[in-house]
């Protein structure tokens, strides 16, 4: 997979003990956080005030000022108001519950908290409640300009940014209650986001791309964006029906057949396992696993 225009990729991340966000160089990142951050102190406040753009230009030609090997990548927007999941939202996935249904005529949503998510290249954290930790590739939409009742065809003009999500999912805690998935949802760092946030700038960038999901480089999910039972438009649109979206919102929008929980018997991640998330145009979110220290 492959994308022909590079679009800038801007990254959270911390250096030394402090909080910091930049421009990624080739192997290294620009820190504008140093140049910038009595305008805009995080990236949550680069989304809220629409500056990507600006910011991409005043980094434009800067040497690098650290190596990417020298941060620690943090989740792209590290405390946005909501992150609302899409589940069943590609045509096999639905096929897996084997419940007879049809596609379904609205999206499945559930919650997750900012706290359940972890950075590019740091472990996802395997509970001792549980050996069932899962994966799940995703794209994940950030808002930029909030709304209620937004239109499908205005759904798109409020993306600020692009990211990439593996939904980690706890498989047997998202059975533990008969109508929600919650808790098998938000063990604390079983998922991760990014590596970094493209800023959206038109439709391309969304609507026939390939997601493709690796387990120690062995191909494990692949789909594309066009097959989505339910689009990008219609996502934003159903979702500002019933709550007002507001920049810095994230929206993870569905994963595609194959996670571990459906192999025969299934396939559970463990420590040693590297899981890569890749979708054309936004590069690759790589992590490890590790158990968690009590």
């Amino acid at each position: 997979m492959n994308s022909t225009i590079l679009r800038p990729q801007f990254a959270s991340f911390s250096i030394n003990g402090h909080k910091a966000y930049g421009l990624v160089s080739g192997t290294g990142v620009i820190d504008l956080h140093a140049r910038y951050s009595s305008e805009w102190p995080d990236l949550m406040s680069v989304v809220e005030a629409g500056a990507f753009a600006k910011l991409a230009e005043r980094g434009a030609g800067l040497a690098p000022d650290c190596a990417l090997h020298e941060i620690t990548f943090e989740i792209p927007v590290a405390q946005p108001e909501k992150i609302i999941c899409v589940g069943v939202n590609f045509p096999d996935r639905n096929a897996e519950y084997k419940d007879g249904q049809e596609a379904p005529a609205n999206p499945s949503l559930f919650i997750r908290f900012p706290r359940s998510f972890t950075g590019h290249n740091q472990p996802l954290i395997r509970p001792p409640e549980s050996v069932q930790l899962d994966y799940e590739g995703e794209i994940a939409i950030v808002i930029g300009k909030g709304g209620r009742r937004i239109s499908e065809a205005e759904a798109l003009s409020h993306i600020a940014a692009l990211t990439l999500c593996n939904e980690g999912t706890i498989r047997d805690w998202v059975r533990h209650a008969k109508f929600n998935v919650t808790q098998g949802k938000n063990f604390d760092k079983s998922g991760s986001m990014g590596p970094w946030l493209i800023p959206f700038e038109d439709s391309t960038q969304l609507d026939d791309i390939e997601l493709e999901t690796r387990v120690n480089g062995e191909v494990r999910q692949r789909d594309r964006t066009s097959r989505m039972i339910f689009s990008f438009r219609e996502i934003i649109s159903y979702v500002s029906t019933f709550t007002t979206l507001v920049p810095g919102d994230i929206i993870v929008c569905g994963t595609p057949t194959g996670a571990g929980a459906r192999f025969d018997p299934p396939i559970w991640l463990k420590p040693g396992d590297v899981v890569e998330v890749a979708a054309e145009g936004l590069g690759i979110l790589r992590n490890t696993i590790a158990d968690e220290v009590m």
